[in-house]
């Protein structure tokens, strides 16, 4: 009795540990259901494998997926969600760049990969996919948002370094000023004017109050520098 009563406490504590398959067992089923034809069932399976062992669960997509199927960049979409889950942007990122592969227009994707790059530190490669979302979707809310404030804060370095660097010299000539002047005009230029024309396009979509802040600061920017 001690013992029924035992192994009852232990279902009950445990439900989700006695209940729960390896992904070993998950990823036969998922060969079952693609070879059936139940893509979905199979998706969800593969989901499940994923959260059971990544590790596995990415070595049956390279080695048993026919990647010419429909239902391949799913699966693929899969792993890419459970690895950024899992904070390991690389891989997210990796995986990511293989769905877009099948649908290299998907927007969503395409946010997705952008996100991921900045995680992985590389700003520069977020910022090309950004300008490339909204080639295909101008009206893009991240991509708006993001450009916006990257310009914005790059040309506040930028414009920090050249009054900083003005400032070092003690007796600066007429040329030296005008050139000051020159660059601190093109830094406008090329970030704030850049930032300004995203950050516009954000409060039209969308009553950021962020975004009207940091145009106002721009505006006050141009009347100094004008």
């Amino acid at each position: 009795m001690r013992v029924l009563t035992l192994l009852l406490y232990i279902c009950l504590a445990f439900p989700v540990g006695l209940s729960a398959q390896s992904a070993g067992d998950l990823l036969q089923k998922v060969t079952e259901a693609l070879s059936a034809g139940k893509d979905d069932y199979a998706i969800s399976l593969f989901r499940q494998a994923a959260d059971a062992g990544v590790d596995q669960t990415e070595m049956y997509y390279w080695t048993s997926v026919d990647k010419t199927k429909e239902v391949t960049p799913r699966l693929a979409q899969q792993l890419a969600v459970r690895y950024k889950s899992l904070r390991n942007y690389d891989k997210a990122y990796l995986f990511y760049k293989e769905v877009l592969q099948y649908r290299p227009q998907d927007v969503s994707i395409m946010v997705a990969c952008a996100g991921m790059e900045m995680m992985r530190g590389q700003e520069k490669n977020a910022v090309k996919l950004y300008e490339n979302i909204l080639a295909l979707d101008p009206n893009n809310l991240q991509a708006n948002i993001f450009l916006g404030n990257y310009y914005y804060l790059q040309a506040e370095q930028d414009k920090k370094k050249l009054e900083d660097d003005y400032k070092k010299i003690s007796e600066p000539t007429r040329m030296q000023y005008a050139r000051y002047r020159n660059n601190l005009s093109d830094v406008f230029n090329s970030g704030y004017a850049k930032a300004r024309t995203y950050l516009q396009r954000v409060l039209q979509l969308f009553p950021s109050a962020e975004a009207g802040k940091t145009l106002d600061k721009i505006k006050k920017t141009e009347i100094e520098l004008h």
